[in-house]
């Protein structure tokens, strides 16, 4: 594989934690285990960003949070307060879900505007858009990247995990495919193991967002 991304796999991965049970012991949990293994950030539900920010201020651990989540369907004004308390609290990095429904409508012009008002709300944190691309055929998928790219978002992210497929090889190389290097690629949804996620990597992603961070670490 092109410069041997399994002696360095740990820095890919958002270790994630969005189960609406999720407790603040879990949450330390989280931050512990991605301090010991040098991932690269937690994803915590918006409630629990400022918790883990006061377990990770003084690490190498990026936070990240998510806005519109899972669905997708909230108004825009409310994704861009999200995530501007967001901000405030401590993240790092928005993963915000596109407006699935506005989408397939073909409102593409308030798609674009929507990921470029939580860009703007961002304040130069690094924004990731959830295209959900369980629900889509790859003309739609390569359209929702290049709308993402044209709002200046940093990523495209293939899924919610909660919607009705995670990352496929197939969907992550179409995604890096149509973003060229113009944007990051993060896939998320059903990545469990080291080979799943060398294999997303080999397709042209830059990020593996998983609830298995530890496992796929070697721990």
């Amino acid at each position: 594989m092109a410069d041997q991304p399994e002696s360095r796999l740990n820095g890919y991965i958002d270790h994630t934690l969005l189960r609406p049970d999720t407790t603040a012991r879990d949450i330390e949990k989280l931050c512990t285990e991605a301090i010991e293994h040098q991932l690269f950030a937690v994803c915590v539900n918006g409630c629990w960003v400022q918790h883990a920010w006061n377990y990770l201020a003084d690490t190498d651990v990026s936070i990240a949070t998510v806005v519109g989540f899972p669905l997708g369907a909230s108004d825009s004004d409310s994704k861009r307060y999200e995530t501007e308390v967001a901000v405030d609290n401590g993240a790092h990095e928005i993963d915000m879900v596109m407006n699935l429904g506005r989408f397939i409508d073909g409102a593409h012009r308030y798609i674009v505007r929507e990921i470029r008002d939580v860009v703007e709300a961002a304040d130069d944190r690094r924004v990731k858009v959830i295209l959900e691309t369980g629900y889509f055929s790859d003309e739609q998928i390569a359209t929702a990247c290049t709308l993402a790219v044209e709002a200046e978002a940093h990523f495209v992210k293939t899924s919610t995990g909660f919607g009705p497929g995670g990352a496929t090889v197939d969907h992550v190389r179409l995604m890096r495919e149509t973003v060229e290097q113009r944007a990051g690629v993060k896939a998320s949804g059903g990545i469990r193991d080291r080979e799943s996620a060398l294999a997303m990597i080999e397709a042209g992603a830059t990020r593996i967002g998983t609830s298995s961070g530890v496992t796929i670490a070697g721990g």
